[in-house]
């Protein structure tokens, strides 16, 4: 039977990170522990990491050449598929890579992407996906010729990349054309889907990606949408109605934020994130048991600020209380810290809630505070509501 073999076994990927002055070393753990997530997600085994302390990135290589050499000897003795960097490569840098290792080489954007396309269910979302993938292989097409004397499909090479990688530019950019203007289409669609739901208040979750907003959802809106403890699984947009009391509003959740989100990737996803730009309410919601959810309340409101939605009411939600602990940090006591959880009340008035008031502790999955949860949206959904329609009396 002719064509290539399809690998069905797990890939062996390894990771490698730089540090630099805008990635310290201290943080470059964290980013390719999230790094490894992402590789899981996309079907395969992070087997190794390596990280390279330089200034500046090498222009040919990313990294200088001993490490180079380090991650060769390593590739060749575990049998690694494929290597995944944790910083965007430029064309020339993929293919130079890919020359000098002998198998595939991703960066984080083209790994994005492809958990995207494995995720994406509807055709909208599909639409989304396969224009983001067209925009990033334009520039790299060139290199891409390299993938086809030794193609097995694989990580990468879902969506456009088995079935169009021989494509030149300009048949790649008139589908780029064709599917803005399919896209261009359904977005005229649901705007006017969204002026036609009435007088209601709107809610958005928004939040880093596998923080528990489909949980949430579910929880407010008692649906049952789908909730894994995996990176972006909700691309679609999805709206409920909701009622508190007497107060009925519509609340949308949609795909999560990271770190280094690509450009064109939130581009693609225009419709979907007018949601979030509609919205009347924000409810941001954090994982306060990731050791880096600091960092990610950050990255959530610079895309906020990107995509012009920064300045909404805004309620923090800090969500998995059930799984945060708290170290004491007494540094007379030499013995060594131990791990203890915090109370709701001892919560609200820590630090946390000080630099991000108003808020609220929560755990969406054991539902735990759910009824205070609930109390607040309502005073703050009704005060926006009377504030818009004085004149509703179905509120008094």
């Amino acid at each position: 039977m002719g064509g290539y073999r399809i690998n069905t076994e797990p890939e062996k990927a390894i990771l490698i990170g730089v540090s630099n002055d805008n990635q310290p070393y201290s943080h470059i753990e964290d980013y390719l522990a999230e790094l490894a997530f992402l590789v899981e997600t996309a079907g395969a085994i992070p087997v190794r990491t390596f990280i390279q302390r330089l200034d500046t990135p090498n222009s040919r290589t990313f990294i200088g050449s001993g490490k180079l050499d380090e991650v060769r000897q390593f590739v060749i003795r575990e049998k690694i598929d494929i290597v995944i960097f944790d910083d965007e490569l430029s064309p020339s840098q993929l293919r130079n890579l890919e020359m000098e290792l002998g198998i595939r080489v991703l960066d984080r954007t083209n790994l994005i992407l492809d958990i995207f396309a494995q995720r994406a269910k509807t055709a909208y979302a599909k639409t989304q996906v396969e224009l983001a993938q067209y925009e990033y292989l334009l520039p790299r097409l060139a290199g891409m010729w390299t993938h086809l004397e030794r193609q097995r499909g694989g990580i990468g090479l879902r969506g456009p990349g088995e079935a169009e990688i021989e494509t030149d530019r300009r048949i790649i950019r008139t589908k780029i054309a064709i599917l803005k203007d399919h896209l261009e289409k359904i977005d005229r669609q649901m705007t006017t889907q969204r002026k036609n739901r009435g007088r209601l208040v709107r809610v958005s979750l928004v939040g880093y990606t596998n923080v528990g907003k489909s949980t949430l959802m579910n929880l407010l809106s008692k649906s049952d949408l789908f909730a894994e403890n995996k990176l972006f699984a909700t691309l679609d947009a999805t709206v409920r109605k909701v009622v508190i009391g007497n107060l009925p509003f519509l609340l949308s959740d949609t795909v999560g934020f990271i770190r280094k989100l690509p450009h064109h990737l939130v581009e693609s996803f225009k419709s979907t994130l007018d949601e979030v730009r509609e919205a009347d309410l924000l409810l941001h919601v954090v994982d306060i048991s990731h050791p880096g959810f600091e960092e990610q309340i950050s990255v959530v409101n610079q895309t906020l600020q990107e995509i012009h939605a920064a300045d909404k009411p805004t309620l923090v939600v800090f969500n998995k209380t059930d799984a945060y602990s708290y170290v004491p940090k007494d540094e007379d006591d030499l013995s060594p810290r131990q791990k203890e959880n915090l109370t709701l009340e001892e919560l609200q008035k820590s630090w946390m809630a000080r630099n991000n008031a108003p808020c609220i502790f929560i755990s969406a999955l054991l539902k735990q505070n759910a009824e205070a949860l609930r109390r607040l949206l309502y005073d703050m959904v009704r005060e926006i509501h009377i504030t818009r329609y004085p004149y509703d009396n179905f509120l008094y």
